[in-house]
């Protein structure tokens, strides 16, 4: 029985982490299970789990929880460093599911404990890609990839040589936003961004969807995890999201991975590796589907794509910069503050000013440095919001 924790059990990814471990509660053992507000859904899944632990990030919402499971003999705690204390459990695998910064810490104490860390949080290597691999290195620890487009790319390079990697290429539906007129950009409505088009996702990533933010995170995630050069990664608009990555080798040969758009397929390969089992998802009909569409994506259209690629060539804490000034622009748009279009605005205009004002780009990867830069980054995007609001 393998033992196991789940960080951000609550959200997309953690519950369908949790459908695919309750179809077998008998091969887990669930130490910790960690949430945000959604309380009722913690603690019924800490009930139905059997886990040892249930923690809310919300240090005021102890109380609410404690009661909730007042009548098992679960271990309920709060806070922020509650999350981190339940990733020193010793566990056999752990999912980091967190939505945003707030992760990063947990999966490096994870990692620091020799645990394999099913990775969805996508900030961590945005932020801290070295630190994190470093830190699993140093360990023994072993980071797996969730997101879909990553799990596919490290599927299709098993056993492969990485001396033979050409280029490396991820796909991305093209959001809520794919084929709208330019000009219509600038008046696109909350609930317009919070729908995607393929995917049933949560709204903040929704809506990086619809941005291309998160694709943009995910360009400088793969150079962090498979350590490939900017110019050997591309990104290709593909409207069906059943091609999550492609890998071209030097012979001209394109290794795909294609399935449905379901991501307890990356989940259970994670979950399981490196065996593969049989997964509830989808059996695709190649026939009844007919024709797979490719094409480039529009850089007018997706501004967050070129500011990633400046990230990656910039290197040092630029990731630390863009992801906070990316989720406070976030938060702007969300609490209407600014409009769709000055997300990007935002977030190159706090990279223009903490390259030449503050000398961060430079700076050593610490986990103190980051936090630090990650902080100012909010500060400065706070102040931007507020001259364009």
């Amino acid at each position: 029985m393998r033992r196991i924790s789940l960080f951000g059990a609550t959200g997309s990814v953690g519950q369908s982490a949790i459908d695919l471990i309750a179809r077998a509660p008998d091969d887990y053992d669930v130490v910790a299970l960690t949430g945000g507000h959604n309380l009722e859904q913690l603690a019924h899944d800490a009930r139905r789990l059997r886990a040892d632990l249930a923690v809310t990030c919300y240090p005021d919402r102890y109380e609410e929880l404690k009661a909730l499971l007042a009548d098992t003999d679960i271990e309920v705690a709060a806070g922020p460093d509650a999350v981190v204390a339940a990733a020193t459990c010793p566990v056999d695998w752990a999912l980091s599911a967190i939505v945003g910064s707030a992760g990063l810490v947990p999966g490096l104490t994870a990692l620091a404990h020799g645990t394999t860390l099913a990775l969805a949080n996508k900030e961590s290597l945005v932020t801290a890609g070295p630190l994190l691999m470093r830190t699993a290195r140093q360990y023994g620890a072993t980071i797996l990839p969730v997101d879909s487009e990553h799990s596919a790319v490290f599927q299709a390079l098993v056993g492969e040589d990485m001396a033979a990697v050409e280029r490396v290429i991820i796909t991305a539906s093209g959001g809520a936003f794919r084929d709208w007129p330019l000009d219509k950009l600038a008046t696109a409505t909350l609930a317009e961004a919070s729908s995607h088009p393929n995917w049933d996702m949560g709204q903040r990533i929704t809506i990086d969807s619809a941005s291309m933010f998160n694709k943009g995170m995910e360009l400088i995630e793969t150079k962090e995890f498979f350590q490939v050069p900017v110019g050997m990664i591309e990104v290709l608009i593909h409207r069906e999201s059943l091609i999550h990555a492609m890998v071209g080798f030097n012979d001209g040969a394109l290794m795909a991975h294609v399935g449905p758009p379901d991501m307890r397929h990356a989940i259970g390969y994670a979950l399981h590796w490196p065996v593969r089992t049989q997964l509830p998802v989808e059996r695709l009909d190649l026939a009844a589907i007919g024709a797979l569409t490719f094409e480039a994506p529009d850089l007018a259209r997706y501004p967050a794509l070129a500011i990633a690629t400046r990230v990656m060539q910039d290197g040092g804490l630029s990731g630390a910069i863009f992801n906070a000034a990316k989720e406070r622009a976030l938060d702007g748009f969300i609490n209407g503050e600014i409009g769709f279009l000055d997300m990007a605005r935002v977030v190159e205009a706090v990279l223009d000013k903490m390259s030449s004002d503050d000398g961060l780009q430079s700076a050593t990867i610490t986990l103190d440095n980051i936090l630090q830069t990650d902080a100012l980054a909010r500060i400065r995007a706070g102040e931007i919001i507020s001259q364009l609001g």
